[in-house]
């Protein structure tokens, strides 16, 4: 039996640069050591509500995802075992009735918005980053993916940036930095500290005897 997986968690506000990060770090390693577990496959699922009912969810608010499910998940995958990871179908607001089989590797990413904000879920991880990227940077990258990507209004991207995300931005995700064990300001475009990630990861892979 290997030793037990690293887990990293990777927070920070919407459009931050998560993502990035997190790609970045998996193309130095690429997929046979790393997996990449995204926050946003857990939110809860909906179909026993209508439509109109499913738009008015929050999604930036910690009640909005299977954290439960979400662990259970990195539980599994730590003690190298597959996972059924569940797919959100942002056009319908609820989860898809697709899965996603994921493998057991060395290295998982846990990304999202909210990952630092459940002591359950960081007690689990060995390290904890925080992309910390200014608001008018992350609403403008939103705005482009919401629009492009998620068949959303400019009109109705703006509304619920003022209403929803900003104010939970300010009360659930930005105290979740105090958490971190390493803050990465400007998000994918900071090399220095995706390098220094990296050069990290890999000691730890070494000390386990993985690579």
């Amino acid at each position: 039996m290997y030793p037990r997986p690293v887990v990293i968690g990777v927070a920070g506000g919407s459009g931050s640069g998560k993502t990035t990060v997190t790609k970045a770090i998996c193309e130095r390693f690429g997929e046979q050591s790393i997996v990449m577990i995204e926050q946003d496959a857990y939110y809860k699922d909906q179909s026993d509500k209508t439509f109109e009912e499913r738009l008015k969810t929050n999604y930036d608010h910690p009640l909005a995802f299977d954290t439960d499910l979400l662990i259970s998940h990195i539980e599994q995958l730590l003690q190298y075992k597959p996972i059924d990871k569940p797919v959100y179908d942002y056009k319908i607001h609820t989860r898809s009735k697709e899965v996603i089989r994921v493998e057991p590797r060395h290295v998982i990413i846990v990304e999202g918005i909210l990952v630092l904000e459940d002591e359950r879920l960081r007690n689990l991880m060995d390290i904890k980053l925080f992309v910390d990227t200014d608001a008018d940077i992350r609403l403008i990258r939103r705005l482009l993916r919401d629009t492009k990507e998620r068949g959303r209004t400019m009109d109705s991207v703006i509304n619920q940036y003022v209403s929803v995300v900003r104010p939970m931005h300010n009360q659930f995700i930005e105290p979740t930095k105090r958490y971190a064990d390493i803050i990465i300001p400007e998000g994918g475009q900071n090399r220095v500290a995706i390098d220094l990630m990296v050069t990290k990861i890999q000691t730890i892979l070494e000390q386990k005897s993985f690579l």
